[in-house]
């Protein structure tokens, strides 16, 4: 008789120059409450037995809905003034997987994705084809207005004047994620991004790129990354850690540490991920100043941090 798992989930809410002497304590508790929001909605899922895949929806999808992250409603400028979403999820189970690239005004980009891994026959679709799938999928858009901040908008001009497309510079790496193994064994990731504030040119990061920014196998692990999106693009990061799994026989944590702070580092790229695997070990890996991250397993106290510990 198999016997049931224990549920493991961990959210990221971006890696990058997070300083301790630029968060002022209200700021670090209400993103420490946003993370601890989307642990929740992902845990009532897995709690009730619920899929690993729906899980990472519902954690991703609170994150999106926090104007403090780069993702859905907090998400950056583009150049021209516009929000460009991507977003990306994947099952461990059927290796199925949906994205989408370049999408403005849907609230939930990662809503989308799932729509796509489950209503087309295609793994990622963008830009105006995307919008018009997902009015075809009844799916729930919002106005400018709902993406709107002071705060990111002040970001944009910052950037236009120095000329250049920049990480979120007071959390560089903006990118938002969820990775879950839930009672069935099953695996699950999911991540979601506004992408570079002042990007040009339909820029497109490692976010929506299955196998680059997202990956899941029941086989090995789930895979969320956060970074400079050009590098893990170029070191195809999430599949790399499923690969020294699989192919060198090492351990969810030797690989997610091999990934970030050897073959990244090796790159020139920074940034972190986060992982789990059919056992329900738990990896958050980083090599920048610090990570948004919360992570729980089913029985035990859940763990929330921002910087190196």
């Amino acid at each position: 008789m198999h016997m049931p798992n224990k549920y493991t989930l961990a959210v990221h809410g971006g890696a990058g120059t997070i300083l301790r002497s630029e968060m002022t304590t209200e700021k670090e508790e209400a993103h420490k409450r946003a993370l601890r929001d989307a642990l929740r909605a992902g845990e009532a899922v897995l709690r009730k037995g619920g899929p690993a895949l729906d899980a990472v929806e519902a954690a991703v999808r609170s994150l999106e809905d926090c104007e403090y992250f780069n993702a859905g409603r907090g998400s950056v400028f583009t150049h021209e003034g516009h929000h460009e979403m991507d977003a990306s999820i994947m099952c461990g189970k059927t290796l199925g997987a949906g994205a989408a690239a370049m999408v403005q005004g849907i609230r939930n980009p990662i809503a989308l994705a799932r729509r796509i891994l489950e209503a087309s026959d295609h793994v990622l679709l963008c830009g105006p084809g995307a919008l018009a799938f997902a009015r075809d999928q009844g799916l729930e858009e919002a106005p400018p207005e709902y993406f709107f901040s002071e705060f990111r908008y002040r970001q944009l001009e910052e950037a236009r004047a120095r000329g250049s497309a920049q990480l979120d510079h007071t959390q560089k790496y903006g990118t938002v994620g969820a990775v879950a193994c839930d009672r069935q064994g099953h695996l699950a990731a999911a991540t979601s991004t506004g992408g570079l504030t002042n990007k040009r040119y339909g820029r497109v990061g490692d976010s929506p790129i299955i196998g680059a920014g997202t990956y899941a196998n029941d086989l090995t692990c789930a895979v969320s990354c956060t970074g400079y999106g050009e590098y893990f693009l170029r070191g195809v990061v999430a599949y790399d850690v499923s690969c020294l799994m699989e192919y060198r026989g090492m351990s969810l944590a030797e690989a997610a540490r091999h990934a970030i702070h050897h073959r990244q580092l090796a790159l020139g790229g920074d940034g972190g991920l986060i992982a789990v695997d059919a056992r329900g070990n738990v990896a958050l890996p980083f090599n920048s100043e610090g990570m948004y991250r919360a992570w729980v397993r089913e029985g035990e106290e859940a763990g929330v941090a921002i910087y190196r510990e």
